[in-house]
């Protein structure tokens, strides 16, 4: 999982919007990489973190973080800890991963506290120019991630669950080495199924 943050003022938001900044997941690969490098040089700030299987895989069995909502809660705040120790923040738009976006922002509002104004939504990445910018950056290192470990697994086409070639190949990985592959969640409700 990556959780990135992207920060800017109000005229550079505007200059992301006349450059196509959008939700990600509406972005060709080739220009999600295109925007990345202009949002690196465009933007006030920007942070990512990398979270591996075996921490998602404690949030999920409540060993870390009680569940996988927490630990995504977690990271958001210290991303806007971190921020606010480089930029001037007044207000932080957040993709709520909880069903109930409001107590999602409330919870993060009373962690990150009062200096800062918490708007947290569902699919905010498709509404606020600022989440989509950043969830081009956590889909571009996603994807370069990705490259890297298929370079050393072979392809498993894209690591989501939706994907057959990635359930594909983690059935055979299972049927051939009687394990789960090391960069597999064990926690990922898909291997109940294989």
């Amino acid at each position: 999982m990556v959780v990135a943050i992207a920060c800017a003022g109000e005229a550079k938001l505007r200059r992301l919007e006349g450059l196509g900044v959008r939700d990600s997941k509406l972005l060709t690969p080739a220009r999600r990489e295109r925007l990345r490098r202009v949002l690196e040089q465009l933007l006030d700030y920007f942070a990512v973190r990398v979270v591996q299987p075996e921490e998602v895989d404690r949030a999920v069995q409540g060993l870390s973080f009680g569940n996988l909502n927490e630990l995504e809660l977690s990271l958001m705040a210290e991303l806007i800890q971190q921020a606010l120790e480089r930029v001037s923040v007044e207000k932080v738009y957040v993709d709520s991963p909880d069903p109930l976006p409001e107590r999602f922002g409330r919870r993060l509002s009373q962690r990150v506290g009062t200096r800062v104004e918490v708007v947290a939504e569902s699919h905010a990445d498709s509404k606020y120019v600022i989440v989509s910018a950043a969830s081009i950056i956590a889909k571009t290192e996603r994807d370069r991630i990705i490259r890297e470990l298929k370079s050393t697994y072979g392809d498993f086409g894209s690591g989501y669950p939706s994907d057959p070639k990635t359930r594909e190949f983690v059935k055979r990985w299972i049927e051939r080495e009687g394990s789960l592959p090391p960069i597999v969640r064990k926690s990922w409700s898909t291997l109940e199924r294989l």
